[in-house]
């Protein structure tokens, strides 16, 4: 994969796996591919080929498509989005009252950050 992607010379190469596998792919291949940018966009591909429903554009507006999609795939996603938001809230507000410094890692991952 790694030839065939670096072959095609790509300017930037677009990861939709979904969180967290895409950051994890885009952390093990940083350096394998001559691509210099790797941006890793979730379920775009699936909204833009039809295969998932967005979120109404009101929601989108007011940052609740996360709420939508909790809800509409809530088996896989609530666990997820539960542990890892209320992770990164702590994190944030360790991070804001000088508690603790998380410095930015290419290894950051829920549940691992700084790490």
């Amino acid at each position: 994969m790694v030839e065939r992607i670096n072959a095609a010379k790509p300017d930037i190469v677009w990861v939709g796996l979904g969180a967290p596998k895409q950051e994890r792919w885009m952390a093990a291949h940083l350096g394998r591919l001559k691509a210099p940018v790797m941006i890793g966009v979730g379920a775009a591909f699936d909204f833009h080929a039809g295969v998932k429903p967005q979120a109404p554009r009101w929601m989108q507006r007011n940052g609740l498509e996360w709420l939508f999609r909790m809800v509409t795939e809530p088996r896989r996603l609530a666990g997820r989005y539960l542990r890892c938001n209320t992770l990164f809230l702590w994190y944030l507000a360790q991070q804001r009252l000088g508690w603790r410094r998380f410095p930015i890692t290419e290894n950051a991952v829920c549940g691992k950050a700084g790490t």
